[in-house]
């Protein structure tokens, strides 16, 4: 650290309409017409298999819309952004992605994704999770992103290395989930280290 460096401090964005387009996808906002997509996501064994959540009902999909749909805000300390990811050129139901502003103060935020089985290995997971470190770096001014992920999802794992996040962490039986003791892999990018990948 050197006594020349700038306090952190977040950029004020609105999300309320954010909708991002990469080259073969849409980052938007939740709307009430995805509940059945989102549960199709949500009621896959696979899918959540690495989750806390189990496998949802429809009425619990709809409670988890409903949050996603009152999220409105990014700019203090645990304020949420989930994204719907979906195919441009057919509109299909990809999965989605999490930003989170864990620390206002120190500009410090997580990043999480969900992607259906069904698009594995056209590389959309990377394609928008790229986008979503893009935004929490470029347009919220973060200073650092950390990702975490069950011990055993290797997937997932691949996906944050891919990305560039370096693994800092493996915290052995950290948690109990689903009825066992589980290991949690945690990755990290500083902001210093994206400008270095985007030159």
């Amino acid at each position: 650290m050197t006594l020349s460096q700038s306090i952190p401090s977040i950029s004020v964005v609105d999300i309320n309409n954010l909708e991002i387009e990469t080259e073969r996808l849409i980052l938007r906002r939740f709307k009430s017409d995805d509940l059945d997509s989102l549960y199709k996501l949500r009621n896959q064994g696979d899918v959540v298999r690495y989750l806390y959540e189990e496998e949802q009902t429809l009425d619990e999909t709809r409670r988890t819309l409903d949050k996603r749909l009152e999220m409105n805000s990014l700019n203090k300390d645990n304020d949420t952004l989930i994204l719907a990811v979906e195919e441009k050129r057919t509109g299909d139901f990809v999965g989605d992605l999490i930003l989170i502003l864990t620390s206002a103060t120190f500009s410090q935020g997580e990043i999480g994704f969900v992607f259906n089985p069904k698009f594995h290995g056209k590389g959309y997971g990377f394609e928008a999770s790229k986008e979503i470190l893009r935004y929490g770096f470029e347009d919220l001014g973060l200073h650092r992103i950390v990702g975490r992920c069950d011990g055993r999802n290797k997937a997932s794992a691949a996906l944050m290395k891919k990305l560039g996040l370096k693994q800092e962490a493996h915290l052995i039986e950290n948690e109990w989930i689903k009825g066992c003791w589980t290991d949690e892999l945690v990755f990290a990018m500083r902001h210093s280290q994206w400008d270095d990948l985007t030159v």
